[in-house]
């Protein structure tokens, strides 16, 4: 055995592993490479000026075929001497010659041609190249080849090509198109075309608009021309924030984007937070072993809205003076627009109701007080247990004075919203957390929604240093018309403050006409521009025309946006502006589904 493992690893090369089992040159028309057919097509000639990328159409077509480009340079003395004398000769002959309309045309374009090149090679520099361009289209059968080969002939001459099937030059162009640097005498002779230094400019064949950042995540591939879309939001020198929008109508795709972005971020152990109005990610939750969190009559798990954590200080402010300004957001869902002095009253019963616990706005008093003749060598922070509850600040407020306030809050004490009257009763440790908050019903969601974004939010500040991201599905409802300027701010402010904790906030709806509402859409304005990548699936004429007023998208764009099928989407991601078709293997789909 080691005798034949010395012979085969002597005799066998990389080429030989790399080389297919056969090929067959015997057909002119097509290559046949083990039970793959390939044909060839020569670009013989080119528009005589362009204002564009000459090759766009072609590189961004689907069409599954390989594309060579050479480019020849030319030595300057000898294209000037070649030059002088062609201008020589073809002026005598335009003078002179005894010939016919026709061909005294083309004379003097070829005259004009020369002297034009032969100037710029000699004033400005210039350098000579002769360019060539071949591309091989590659089929499973013979039928597919000749669908695939017309329709790249077509796309060619639409852009201006003139092109020639490389018949008895298959073997050739075959070989042109291999990575291996061989542009054969056969087809150069054919297929040559002389082309300045600026000219080049136009040939960049690297304009498709295609994402592959080197550890982004598979997001789908382009439409036009199947490439895959790799993108890594959180990179901060390619994007100015890992912000996401996500709009689409019911039905177009969105949410089932939306669970395989969470998928594949759970394989790299990302933190992730969802606020779930509509009970649509469950499964995933179950799936991917992470904490669900049911608010509602029917639910025993409970949130309490007076919790103050640890890493809920923001910078630059007390643990208390911090609390308070996000009650103030919380309150404004629950009693509407307050003047100055109910916002007074309110914030006084408020510091009341921190103060029977003990908690001022001395730092010191959220930390415990060691037992007697103990010394706390980490002073701990105080439990939900020790925080107040609703009931304790619904006590306080006077039957008379504070009539408003106590009618307002009766059904979160003691009504049907009672179960926002408890301590928090679960850990929050997980690295995936589900907010459902879909049994509030109608009226009572945005509650729900405040109370998960202010705790998730705290989450999100705890390490600069770790990613993570928060999904506010139907965010419309935290900063659209029927919310408060004080909660639409405070939304506005983790979009805007996010990047610094290292996070990404997505904003998902479908109602884009009612994001943009509050405020003439200010708020959703500085949402939208404060994301950097933004996907949008199909959606109702009338939330385009929204879309149009305040989104940078094109007249094209927008029909795209119209007629885009289930699970399509136009992303813009940084500069790039995709149309996308979102792919998941059927493995992820029974994971998410």
């Amino acid at each position: 055995m080691e005798k034949i493992k010395s012979f085969l690893g002597g005799t066998l090369k990389l080429k030989d592993k790399l080389a297919p089992s056969y090929i067959d040159f015997a057909n002119p028309k097509y290559v046949e490479i083990d039970g793959k057919y390939c044909a060839g097509l020569l670009i013989i000639d080119y528009y005589r000026e362009y204002s564009e990328i000459i090759f766009r159409n072609l590189i961004n077509s689907n069409v599954n075929a390989n594309i060579s480009i050479f480019y020849e340079k030319q030595d300057s003395y000898q294209a000037i001497k070649d030059l002088t004398y062609a201008i020589g000769n073809t002026g005598v002959d335009l003078k002179f010659g005894n010939t016919n309309k026709e061909d005294i045309d083309l004379a003097t374009f070829s005259y004009n041609d020369a002297k034009y090149i032969r100037k710029e090679m000699q004033v400005n520099n210039e350098e000579l190249y002769y360019l060539y361009t071949y591309c091989v289209v590659i089929a499973d059968d013979e039928k597919e080849l000749q669908r695939s080969l017309a329709k790249m002939d077509g796309i060619l001459q639409s852009s201006g090509f003139v092109t020639k099937k490389a018949n008895f030059r298959q073997e050739q162009t075959f070989r042109a198109c291999l990575p291996i640097m061989e542009n054969s005498k056969d087809l150069k002779e054919v297929a040559g075309r002389n082309v300045l230094t600026q000219g080049l400019v136009g040939t960049y064949p690297f304009i498709s608009s295609t994402l592959c950042d080197e550890n982004g995540i598979f997001l789908g591939s382009n439409i036009y021309n199947n490439s895959m879309i790799l993108v890594d939001r959180f990179n901060k020198d390619k994007y100015k924030n890992a912000n996401m929008c996500v709009f689409g109508t019911s039905g177009a795709g969105k949410s089932f984007y939306i669970k395989l972005l969470i998928l594949r971020y759970r394989l790299l152990g990302i933190e992730q937070y969802v606020i779930d109005p509509e009970r649509e990610y469950n499964k995933i939750a179950e799936s991917l072993d992470g904490t669900l969190i049911k608010l509602g009559t029917n639910s025993d798990t409970y949130l309490n809205i007076f919790d103050i954590r640890e890493e809920s200080i923001e910078d630059g402010q007390g643990y208390l003076s911090s609390k308070l300004l996000k009650l103030r957001g919380f309150f404004s869902l629950i009693f509407g627009q307050m003047d100055e002095e109910k916002v007074a009253i309110l914030e006084e019963k408020l510091i009341e109701t921190y103060a029977l616990k003990g908690i001022t706005f001395e730092d010191e008093t959220l930390y415990q007080t060691p037992e007697e003749g103990k010394i706390a060598i980490i002073p701990q922070f105080k439990t939900a247990d020790e925080m107040p509850i609703l009931q304790d600040l619904y006590d306080i407020l006077d039957d008379e004075k504070d009539q408003f306030f106590k009618r307002k809050l009766y059904p979160f004490v003691k009504g049907s919203l009672r179960f926002f009257n408890h301590h928090t009763n679960i850990k929050l440790a997980n690295k995936l957390i589900i907010g459902d908050i879909y049994d509030l019903g109608e009226e009572n969601l945005k509650y729900g929604m405040y109370m998960f974004t202010d705790i998730f939010w705290d989450k999100i500040k705890k390490n600069r240093l770790e990613n993570k991201a928060i999904y506010l599905d139907e965010i419309w409802r935290l900063i659209g018309v029927t919310a408060s300027g004080f909660v639409a701010s405070f939304i506005y402010k983790i979009f805007k403050t996010i990047r610094k904790f290292g996070g990404s906030a997505v904003a998902i709806t479908q109602d884009v006409s009612d994001l943009f509402s509050l405020e003439d859409g200010t708020y959703g304005k500085a949402i939208l521009n404060n994301c950097s990548i933004k996907s949008f699936f199909s959606l109702e004429e009338e939330n385009i025309l929204v879309l149009e007023k305040y989104a940078n998208i094109s007249e094209k764009e927008r029909i795209e946006i119209k007629s885009l099928k289930r699970g399509e989407s136009l992303m813009f991601i940084g500069d790039n502006h995709i149309l996308a078709k979102v792919e998941a293997s059927e493995y992820e789909k029974n994971l998410i589904i």
